[in-house]
């Protein structure tokens, strides 16, 4: 007797493995559709969340734009800090930078002329 025509309570043999393997490829099946319909539900939500961060970019920018107008700040800077347009008096020419940057005491005190040798 072969093991084709085995039989195994009426059925061969080989119709016993064939319904096993059917079996395993339908679970099989069924469990990668599960698991890539829990993929695509996840993808959806992550980019449910990337669009709800670029719309809190979006505002941010849009309230930095605001905050960085140069009328608003010099509407503060004149009520709160007393500040004003820089008058030509103070502005400095690029020679003077180098004497501006000194503490104020070197500024103010001239330098020692070095003494004679006898």
């Amino acid at each position: 007797m072969s093991l084709l025509s085995h039989r195994v309570r009426g059925f061969r043999l080989v119709d016993v493995i064939a319904l096993g393997l059917l079996v395993l490829l339908i679970m099989s099946v069924y469990l990668a559709k599960t698991m890539a319909g829990r993929e695509r539900a996840e993808i959806a939500s992550v980019e449910r969340l990337i669009a709800a961060e670029r719309a809190q970019i979006r505002l941010l920018q849009a309230e930095v734009a605001h905050l960085e107008q140069p009328s608003r700040i010099e509407r503060l800077s004149s009520a709160y800090l007393d500040m004003g347009p820089v008058a030509v008096t103070q502005e400095a020419t690029p020679e003077a930078l180098a004497q501006l940057s000194l503490p104020a005491a070197a500024r103010a005190k001239p330098a020692p002329a070095p003494e004679a040798a006898p």
